[in-house]
């Protein structure tokens, strides 16, 4: 995707204006550092070597090094387990990242943080001007539990907003991580939870039709911080992922009974989802509601 940066401020090169020249420092030092940053990154760097003749134009040599990210990514939520994974995935292809989550900057430590733009802040008050500058695409992994109505806010509503947002701001696509519905009966699925999920949803497909993204993992392990204690998920999704990846073809029969999918259902690797979503800001052909199979098989495309 071409990058949203327009060059309209920035004076011709060689101009005899004075105030052309001087008008884009002070432009620049007006705008906030956020934007400062993606406006630098985006402008192509000249060293020009001194010529040794002054007529010669051949001996005047011109090094160009560009600093141009073709993607600009928000990962809402990117400080937690799986916007984490997302975040540090797209740093290791070449996206440029922004995080906005409540925690702002993860604590531990790792060489990929370092090259993440974090920002603390609520979905619900924060300046989306500042987040959404330069964006190509918005990634939500905000969800969580709690009462009825908490589920319904943190599920639904956060990401209604975050959705609306994106779309006001002109951001061609926006990808949503959802959850599978395990084949639970329909008063198991009414919960707040699960609503909030579907009518996240449903803003999605709704506001990008072409072009959003959700998908539905079920089990997501890896190794997950929680309080500066780490919790290897990995050793229980791991081997669950091999053996019922391993009797699928016996189990089929048996995912059309209620809540099935609970024991059947294959669990997912947060690196794996983390490159479905790799996948789905890079790819534009790749839009609509995906399985945990397709989840498996976008984020292959990527490995490759």
């Amino acid at each position: 995707m071409a990058s949203m940066l327009s060059f309209s401020t920035i004076p011709t090169l060689g101009s005899s204006s004075s105030s052309s020249r001087a008008s884009f420092p002070s432009r620049l030092s007006s705008l906030s550092l956020s934007h400062r940053s993606s406006l630098c990154k985006s402008v192509v760097k000249c060293s020009y070597a001194e010529a040794g003749v002054k007529d010669d134009f051949r001996s005047a040599t011109i090094d160009v090094v560009a600093d141009v990210k073709t993607e600009r990514v928000v990962v809402l939520g990117g400080s937690g387990f799986v916007g984490s994974a997302i975040c540090k995935a797209a740093v290791s292809k070449g996206i440029e990242v922004i995080s906005l989550s409540r925690s702002g900057r993860p604590t531990y430590p790792g060489s990929w943080i370092d090259q993440v733009t974090w920002i603390p802040g609520d979905v619900f008050y924060t300046n989306w001007d500042e987040i959404l500058f330069g964006a190509t695409a918005v990634v939500s992994t905000i969800g969580g539990f709690g009462s009825e109505e908490q589920m319904q806010r943190i599920n639904g509503e956060a990401n209604i907003v975050s959705v609306n947002a994106a779309k006001e701001f002109g951001i061609p696509k926006f990808i949503f991580i959802s959850v599978h519905d395990y084949n639970l009966p329909s008063f198991v699925l009414s919960t707040g939870y699960f609503t909030g999920k579907r009518k996240a949803e449903a803003e999605v497909l709704s506001k990008y039709p072409n072009s959003g993204v959700v998908l539905r993992p079920g089990f997501i392990y890896g190794k997950r911080r929680v309080d500066g204690f780490e919790i290897p998920l990995d050793l229980i999704g791991q081997p669950a992922e091999r053996i019922l990846s391993a009797i699928e073809n016996f189990t089929k029969p048996l995912s059309s009974l209620p809540a099935s999918d609970l024991l059947l259902a294959p669990p997912v690797n947060v690196d794996d989802l983390a490159l479905a979503v790799v996948n789905a800001v890079t790819d534009d052909d790749f839009f609509g509601v995906f399985t945990i199979e397709q989840i498996k098989e976008a984020a292959a495309k990527v490995k490759v």
